[in-house]
């Protein structure tokens, strides 16, 4: 019998027009079988794979979260060269990024005024603006 979590996993995957593979379906359902939104590293998801017991290997972890972006079930937000984070939330809104931690968090959209943009070079559109906040505690 499918648990409710597993249930939100393969809506999930559906909405994307995704086959339910396995591998595909454990992640899924890791990602939002929570019911909430969340943002997550292809590391941290593929420890939670390997600590549920799913046989994945990161690059598959990465394959996959790729492929729900492109689905549109996910976006990309990256930090740095070196640090990419996926997020289940769906609109645009900004994210603050924790030094310290190197976590990520959404920061309130309604506080968030952009009053130009420069346009974009010719003969190409602007497809998404992304706003990264950098922040640490201050003793």
């Amino acid at each position: 019998m499918q648990t409710l979590a597993e249930k939100r996993g393969q809506e999930w995957l559906a909405r994307g027009g995704l086959r339910p593979t396995r591998q595909r379906l454990t992640l899924a359902t890791l990602l939002v079988g929570g019911g909430g939104n969340r943002h997550v590293t292809a590391e941290g998801l593929y420890a939670e794979a390997r600590q549920v017991g799913e046989a994945v290997s990161l690059a598959t972890v990465y394959n996959t979260m790729r492929a729900f972006c492109q689905a549109g079930l996910m976006q990309e937000i990256t930090v740095d060269a070196t640090r990419s984070f996926f997020d289940t939330r769906m609109d645009e809104h900004p994210h603050y990024f924790w030094e310290e931690t190197s976590e990520i968090t959404d920061a309130p959209v309604e506080d968030l005024v952009i009053s130009r943009l420069p346009a974009a070079p010719e003969g190409t559109e602007m497809t998404r603006v992304d706003v990264v906040l950098r922040v640490r505690r201050i003793a």
